[in-house]
């Protein structure tokens, strides 16, 4: 098995779990460390687990977790990572706060995934920083921290700060610092192992569900954005949309004007897009096969509307974004992605 430079020290990291965390923001997150170990052969992560107490903390599937020690840690900790999840308003409490402040002032690189940048900017350590948090908590977290550069992105990267939303979104995260620590053959190789299609960046988004932008009181409004949702491949006239929820094309046009601020036509033609580059980027078919798959009446006509949306034919994104993954020459032996995790 071919092995990784043992020049770097391993990097120690601690993961703070907040009372109701999630568990599979968690989890993604070390995943990425455990398999990063065992596919190099080396030792490059150590992680920890600690609790304000050193007691155990009960997940918001209401799993009970042990947990290594209390804070403050006894541990020469590179990096902090606190594991948010439900309730984050109430792990609020002056000694996590208070340490959160002191590894500041130590210059530890300190993290947050779901929604633990929320006692991040508790803590008054994100001013002016680039932050992410789940999609749930985002519109709150700005009213209460204007000073915070905060958005929708899956993740984001700053100056001793790595934040990310929950779910999946931490292992992009983790699998990018483990690029920028020992190269892409190595991340490649554990995106593999998880079988994810790619390893997403800086510049992926949520998706952040209309209902959450506009609220439910427009049940019309998102009556038909499921409509068209369901119907991308033979897409409905807007005349036929809206007959469907019966209101006439004029009051259709009004709704999405005064909600979303664009037409209907110019909505729909956005979700078949948005459709297209994700299969562009996390498949193989053909840009024939895509442009049917998105309800485009020919390939030309579907490549000139992806231009002018997104600034470059299809055909180039695709290209760019194999030559983005493609993996760099490194240690990391290519028969190392066969052991079984």
């Amino acid at each position: 098995m071919g092995t990784v430079s043992s020049i770097r020290q391993t990097v120690n990291i601690g993961f703070y779990l907040c009372d109701r965390f999630t568990m599979l923001a968690m989890a993604s997150a070390i995943e990425v460390l455990r398999m990063a170990n065992q596919l190099s052969g080396e030792t490059l992560y150590r992680w920890h687990t600690l609790s304000e107490d050193g007691k155990s903390v009960s997940a918001s599937d209401s799993l009970q977790v042990g947990v290594d020690e209390g804070i403050p840690s006894q541990q020469a900790l590179d990096i902090v990572i606190i594991c948010g999840g439900l309730d984050i308003e109430k792990a609020a409490s002056p000694k996590l706060l208070n340490w959160l402040g002191s590894l500041d002032r130590k210059q530890v690189t300190i993290g947050a995934i779901c929604t633990g940048s929320y006692l991040l900017a508790k803590a008054g350590i994100m001013q002016n920083k680039a932050c992410s948090i789940h999609w749930e908590y985002l519109a709150g977290f700005q009213e209460a921290f204007p000073t915070v550069r905060v958005s929708n992105k899956l993740f984001s990267l700053d100056e001793k700060r790595m934040t990310s939303a929950g779910g999946t979104a931490p292992m992009d995260m983790m699998l990018n610092m483990v690029t920028k620590e020992h190269g892409n053959k190595l991340s490649a190789a554990i995106s593999e192992m998880f079988m994810c299609e790619r390893v997403r960046n800086t510049e992926d988004v949520q998706k952040i569900p209309l209902r959450n932008l506009i609220g439910t009181a427009q049940p019309k409004l998102l009556e038909t954005v499921s409509l068209m949702e369901a119907n991308l491949e033979e897409p409905f006239c807007i005349d036929e949309l809206a007959g469907l929820v019966q209101l006439s094309r004029r009051q259709l046009e009004r709704l999405f004007q005064r909600h979303i601020q664009c037409s209907p036509s110019r909505y729909y033609l956005h979700l078949r897009l948005s459709r297209a580059k994700q299969l562009l980027i996390q498949t193989n078919l053909s840009i024939i096969e895509i442009s049917i798959a998105c309800g485009f009446v020919s390939t030309p006509h579907f490549s000139k509307c992806y231009r002018d949306y997104y600034g470059i034919p299809p055909r180039e994104e695709r290209v760019g974004m194999r030559q983005e993954q493609e993996p760099t020459l490194g240690s990391v032996s290519l028969e190392s992605a066969q052991i079984a995790s």
